[in-house]
C-alpha cells in the first residue's frame, strides 16, 4: 500500500487532475505555480495555489492543502484508501492517454528552457525579452538526451513515447534544441510544435492533428483579429501591445482554424504573412482573405516591407506604431 501511495504522488500530477476538471488557473511568479478559484469552497477571489514543483496544492481561503491523494479526498469526500482508489484507476486510464503524456513532456520541456542559454539566446534573437510572455505562451525547451530518463520517473515507458512520436527508436528526443510550444483544440493539448534553433529542420509537430489556432480562448473575443504565420511573429506583436494577435503555425489553415475564424459573422481578420522575395505569402493571404469574404468576414491583407515577416519588422527596428500603420493601410479584401 506505502509503495503504490508513494507512485500515485510521484506520478500524478496535481494541476494535471485539476486541469481534467475544468479548474481555471494562471501562472504566478513562474511556471511552477498557478492560482485559481478554490474548488472545495464557495470563492469570489481566486485563492486556491498549485505549486508544480513540489506538487502540492493551499488555499488561502479555507486552509485546505496537501497532496493530490489529499485533494482527491476532500474534491469527493471520501475517505484515504477510496482517494487511493480512485486514483489509482485515473492512472490506470491515462497510462496510454496521450494528452497525459504530451502535459508531461510540455512541462518538462517548460522547466528547461530558463536553464539553457542557447535557447534563451535565440529566443532574445528573435525579439523576445520578456519572461512573462514567454510562461503565457507556454513556451519550453528540449535540450535533448533526458526526456526519456524524465518520462521513465512518471512511469511512462519508451514504447509509448514512441508511439506517440516524442522519441525515435533508438531513443532519441524528436524535439532535440527546439524551442517547443503547446497546440490546443478544445482546451485540450493536442499536439507539440518545435522551432529549431540551429540546422535542424525549421518546423516540427507530431504526428498528429496540429489543434485549434494558436492561444484562441484568448483572443477570440476580440472583434478584429490579427493572423500571423508562426509563433515568433504572435510574440513580438503581443509584446508590442497586439493581444488580439494568433497564429496558425503556416499560411494553410486548417478545416478547424478556419471555422475557428468564421465562429461570428461580423469579426474583421487582418492577415500579416511574410512579405516572401518569391510572394507566397502574400498570394497565400490573399486566397485565404477571399474565403473569409466569402464566409462573411471583413478581410484587409497587411503588407510589410518587401522581404520581412513580423517578427524580422520588429527585430530590424519598428515600433508598435509603424505596424499599426500598416494595419491602417491593409489592402481590403473584396
Amino acid at each position: 500500500m506505502q509503495v503504490q501511495v508513494e507512485a500515485l504522488k510521484n506520478q500524478l500530477s496535481v494541476l494535471e487532475y485539476l486541469n481534467r476538471h475544468h479548474w481555471q488557473a494562471r501562472p504566478v511568479g513562474s511556471n511552477q505555480e498557478f492560482v485559481g478559484l478554490c474548488p472545495l469552497h464557495p470563492d469570489q477571489h481566486p485563492s486556491f495555489y498549485v505549486n508544480t514543483r513540489k506538487n502540492v496544492f493551499y488555499c488561502h481561503g479555507c486552509g485546505c492543502g496537501g497532496d493530490i491523494i489529499r485533494l482527491v479526498e476532500l474534491l469527493h469526500k471520501v475517505s484515504f484508501r477510496d482517494a487511493v482508489a480512485h486514483l489509482t484507476r485515473e492512472f490506470e486510464l491515462l497510462d496510454d492517454c496521450p494528452e497525459a503524456v504530451l502535459n508531461q513532456a510540455l512541462a518538462f520541456y517548460q522547466s528547461q528552457l530558463p536553464d539553457h542559454g542557447e535557447a534563451l539566446y535565440y529566443v532574445h534573437r528573435r525579439g523576445l525579452r520578456d519572461p512573462a510572455l514567454m510562461r503565457q505562451m507556454g513556451m519550453g525547451y528540449a535540450p535533448g538526451g533526458c526526456l526519456q530518463r524524465h518520462m521513465a520517473q512518471l512511469g511512462y515507458s519508451a514504447e509509448l513515447l514512441l508511439q506517440i512520436g516524442l522519441i525515435n527508436r533508438q531513443g532519441h528526443d524528436s524535439f532535440y534544441r527546439r524551442i517547443v510550444l503547446p497546440c490546443f483544440d478544445h482546451g485540450r493539448l493536442v499536439n507539440l510544435y518545435g522551432r529549431s534553433i540551429d540546422g535542424g529542420a525549421a518546423h516540427r509537430f507530431l504526428a498528429r492533428p496540429k489543434g485549434g489556432l494558436f492561444a484562441w480562448n484568448q483572443v477570440r473575443s476580440y472583434p478584429a483579429l490579427i493572423l500571423v504565420e508562426g509563433p515568433f511573429d504572435l510574440a513580438v506583436l503581443w509584446q508590442a501591445g497586439f493581444p488580439n494577435t494568433t497564429c496558425g503555425f503556416g499560411v494553410h489553415l486548417a478545416r478547424r482554424q478556419f471555422e475557428q475564424l468564421c465562429d461570428v459573422t461580423d469579426r474583421q481578420v487582418f492577415i500579416a504573412f511574410d512579405s516572401d522575395p518569391n510572394g507566397a505569402g502574400q498570394t497565400a493571404a490573399r486566397a485565404l482573405a477571399l474565403d473569409l469574404v466569402r464566409a462573411g468576414l471583413g478581410a484587409g491583407i497587411v503588407m510589410l516591407p518587401h522581404g520581412h515577416d513580423p517578427n524580422s519588422y520588429f527585430v530590424s527596428g519598428a515600433s508598435a506604431k509603424d505596424f499599426r500603420r500598416c494595419l491602417e493601410l491593409a489592402e481590403v479584401a473584396q
